[in-house]
């Protein structure tokens, strides 16, 4: 008898990913738990269109800290946690039913993903090797990590590997990309700067040089044409956005207001 499974879906503003991520899971769901901080689009409402659906919302942090809160909230012991951007196939389904049916012997399970960017599969780069605990025992697994890129803290003996696949829409377009850049490397510099961190030469100018020729020569992103040109200069700038930032929060001076200026102050928004 297979056990039960909470398929928990971590999600803000993805109307146009809420639907089809949970069509991809829900055949193998007891619980659909989708934790939703504060979509202003209706998210929520297309999520309460289908069956076994339960909405708990809260205010977003961090991606690790909002997902800590929602797994203690799922009903059953083993979840599959899928962001919304991303597609349980077939096969995976089909492992993880055979998984929970003959009694798990780890206490979590990592899956691989099929990158895409715009639509296109992404072969090469650090998208090969790209995996992620995604089945895994509620009451034996947190996220740790800095930033939105922590990760489940487990001791390598209790990790099994799946071989069924996530497919991973990581962006559509450029606005997109640049608004999760944007944000990412905002946390992370602000989190650098609060342990005294600061930009060097180095990470300045070299890791981002090492960061390209790393995914597009070394992990043969050439091999994906012109999408591994753009995807190795997007992890390039990704590490130059972050030492930039950085630089920013530490030596950055405030522009002068002039005594005839409108002026209001936009320093407390958040970042899109």
């Amino acid at each position: 008898m297979k056990q039960p499974l909470t398929l928990l879906i971590p999600c803000r503003n993805e109307r146009l990913n809420i639907g089809p991520c949970i069509e991809s899971a829900i055949a193998i769901a007891d619980e659909v738990l989708v934790a939703d901080s504060l979509s202003s689009d209706n998210t929520v409402a297309i999520a309460k269109s289908y069956p076994k659906v339960r909405v708990i919302q809260r205010e977003y942090i961090t991606s690790g800290d909002f997902k800590n809160w929602a797994i203690p909230q799922a009903a059953h012991e083993w979840i599959l946690l899928l962001d919304a951007d991303e597609r349980a196939t077939p096969a995976l389904l089909q492992e993880i039913f055979l998984e929970l049916s003959r009694g798990p012997m780890k206490d979590g399970y990592r899956i691989y993903r099929d990158n895409h960017f715009m639509g296109h599969r992404v072969y090469h780069g650090d998208a090969k090797t790209d995996s992620v605990i995604r089945l895994f025992r509620r009451d034996a697994c947190r996220y740790q990590g800095p930033s939105d890129h922590g990760e489940i803290a487990l001791p390598a003996s209790r990790v099994g590997c799946l071989k069924g696949r996530l497919l991973h829409y990581t962006t559509w377009s450029y606005n997109h990309l640049l608004a999760k850049y944007n944000r990412y490397t905002s946390l992370q510099a602000q989190q650098w700067a609060d342990s005294k961190r600061d930009a060097s030469y180095f990470n300045l100018l070299v890791r981002p040089m090492w960061r390209f020729f790393r995914e597009f020569i070394l992990q043969g992103g050439f091999r994906d044409g012109k999408i591994g040109v753009q995807q190795a200069w997007l992890a390039a700038f990704y590490s130059f956005q972050k030492q930039a930032r950085l630089w920013e929060l530490n030596h950055a001076l405030e522009q002068p207001i002039p005594p005839n200026a409108d002026y209001q102050d936009f320093s407390e928004r958040k970042v899109a």
